[in-house]
């Protein structure tokens, strides 16, 4: 008999089906074992010994696996392919030894990428020995984990009562997050006004905006006060304009990579509105599989964008069935992964039967939706890049003083577009800029030398934002190319898809006016407790850390001395009293909207 440990009971039903009788698999429920949360369990002095336990459940599911292997003649360790699949593995083994329950038993580490027959059978085929480097790995992450917590969150409780733990990703976010609030604090907003008129020259209307004025370039912040945007538009309403040029150019536009676990947590909060925990259960659901069929995508914590010879070929097919040959590109398309740090060990998240369509299969609302937003990414991936034409039109006066400019683009080939389009946070969109916002619009046909009437001119007020406050999926592509890294957290390069922190709600992280429960803290004291307890001050020793250091205590405590305790049934917090609109804080600008429209 072959004794098959997995972590889920989904899956060993599942992979049951696939081995047949001569298999019993059995489900370890993720770790079995984990340092006890107390003194002694890793000590540094005696070369980083760590001490193991396993809680009641967990021990009597050691019991049943051990029994099973004393009865098998061999032992096969199927755990999930990442660092803490092989972490499991590995602690099952070890109490296998322990318990004497293997004797001449062979024992084997298999993984596989998708939970199909196909998949399964041919990881059976190819089994390997533990990956004793990945769990390496695993143990001093754990010994960090331990050492460092154990280390600051006393502080931190004696500090901030009722806050919950720190440790070796909870400091870094703290840090990242007050960096960021220190950022709000300092912001000074900055006026500015934006020109656009309406025009047409023997053409149904289109919109153009102010690049030039008194002779000189007009850039995006550069009309900064109400008299010189009234001087513009006086300047607009006095002015004959002419088109003095017309300018096309073809752009392409190639699809984005299949998903990687950052950009599906990513992509499922702007489209689908999900929190990054909410994707990651239905991931895991459809990676499991919910019927006879078996799993429905591809193993979902990875951060590499390749897709296996097998799924390029089932992308090729489906693209020329549904879309045509038109929309299948001469080669496959093969992506590569930027950050220098990433592992690549997975291919990327994928259906694993792209012939599988969304419309045929029938699944809870979230794994629908979920299942579609991969398909389609997958999809789109290897279609055609879409061509578009992108046209600049100049509009000036005669003198050279005023001018105008209108850009659109249309698309002559949709290619990719015909099925997906990654989206973008409101951040990204800002960024680019008025001229982002007039790429998307439509022009109609112009001739150069057409004269162009004004028809209206629209002057509006705006003020610079600061930085927004980091929600649940913002700031993941921070940890790439040298930024900062994720902040919701997937601060573990080896591992991005097994947060230490993760929201529960899509919500800023560390909102004003929020800290630990039983106080109300306004966002003052979390940035100074922050910066007291974060930034080294002038002249410490580097790696001194933050021990009982009585500076730390005392400021720390005058900050928290008299904080009111919030009222369990009330919400807000006790500044935030007024049941209306709560006043303004003094360091953060009031933007009333958009400004205002002359």
């Amino acid at each position: 008999m072959n004794l098959v440990i997995v972590e889920s009971p989904a899956k060993a039903k599942t992979i049951n089906k696939y081995l047949g009788a001569d298999y019993e698999v059995l489900a370890s429920y993720g770790h079995v074992r984990d340092l006890p949360s107390k003194d002694g369990s890793v000590l540094p002095d005696d070369d980083f010994s760590m001490h193991w336990e396993a809680d009641a459940k967990g021990a009597k599911r050691l019991s049943e696996i051990a029994e099973a292997a004393k009865r098998a003649d061999r032992v096969i360790l199927a755990t999930d392919p990442d660092r803490e699949g092989e972490a499991i593995s590995w602690h099952v083994l070890e109490v296998l030894n322990k318990k004497k329950a293997l004797k001449d038993t062979h024992v084997e580490r298999v993984t596989f990428n998708a939970i199909t027959k196909s998949a399964v059978l041919e990881a059976m085929a190819n089994p390997r020995q533990l990956d004793m480097e990945l769990v390496e790995a695993y143990l001093a992450r754990r010994a960090l984990d331990y050492l460092v917590g154990f280390t600051l969150s006393p502080v931190l409780w004696r500090k901030l009562p009722g806050a919950r733990s720190a440790g070796r990703v909870q400091s870094v976010a703290l840090r990242i997050v007050v960096d960021r609030e220190m950022e709000i604090e300092k912001f000074k907003p900055q006026e500015y006004w934006s020109i656009e008129a309406d025009l047409n020259a023997d053409s149904p209307p289109f919109t153009a905006r102010l690049v030039k004025h008194a002779g000189k370039r007009v850039q995006r912040l550069d009309i900064k006060d109400e008299a010189t945007a009234k001087a513009a538009r006086a300047a607009i309403q006095a002015g004959d304009f002419t088109i003095n040029s017309i300018e096309k150019k073809p752009v392409r536009r190639n699809p984005a990579p299949p998903f990687t676990t950052s950009t599906l947590q990513q992509e499922a909060a702007r489209k689908l509105g999900f929190t990054a925990q909410r994707t990651m259960q239905a991931a895991q659901k459809l990676y499991e599989g919910v019927d006879e069929t078996g799993g429905l995508i591809t193993y979902m914590r990875t951060d590499g964008v390749s897709v296996s010879p097998e799924g390029l070929a089932q992308a090729r097919e489906v693209i020329g069935k549904e879309y045509g040959p038109a929309y299948v590109p001469s080669e496959p398309r093969y992506y590569k992964v930027k950050a220098k740090n990433a592992q690549e060990a997975h291919e990327a998240i994928r259906p694993t039967n792209i012939a599988r369509h969304p419309d045929s299969v029938r699944l809870d609302s979230d794994l629908q939706r979920l299942y579609e937003l991969i398909w389609k990414r997958m999809v789109a991936s290897q279609m055609e890049a879409a061509r578009l034409d992108r046209t600049t039109v100049e509009i000036e006066t005669s003198d050279g003083q005023t001018g105008l400019r209108a850009t659109g683009q249309v698309v002559t080939f949709d290619g990719f577009l015909a099925v997906y389009e990654e989206g973008r946070d409101e951040k990204q969109k800002g960024a680019e800029g008025d001229e982002g916002e007039d790429d998307a619009r439509r022009l109609p046909a112009l001739k150069e030398g057409a004269r162009a009437k004004v028809d209206a001119i629209r002057t509006d007020q705006h003020f610079t934002e600061p930085p927004p406050l980091f929600g649940s999926h913002s700031g993941q592509e921070a940890g790439r190319a040298g930024h900062r890294p994720p902040l919701d957290l997937r601060l573990d390069p080896v591992d991005p898809a097994r947060p230490r922190i993760c929201p529960r709600r899509q919500k800023p992280l560390l909102p004003r006016g929020q800290g630990p429960p039983g106080h109300g803290l306004p966002g003052a004291v979390l940035q100074e407790v922050g910066r007291i307890r974060l930034h080294r001050r002038p002249g410490d020793p580097a790696g001194r850390g933050v021990g009982r250091r009585p500076e730390l205590e005392g400021a720390a405590a005058q900050l928290l001395a008299g904080l009111p305790r919030r009222d369990p049934g009330r919400r807000g917090t006790a500044h935030h009293r007024h049941p209306g609109r709560p006043e303004r804080k003094p360091g953060r600008p009031y933007l009333p909207g958009q400004g205002r429209r002359l």
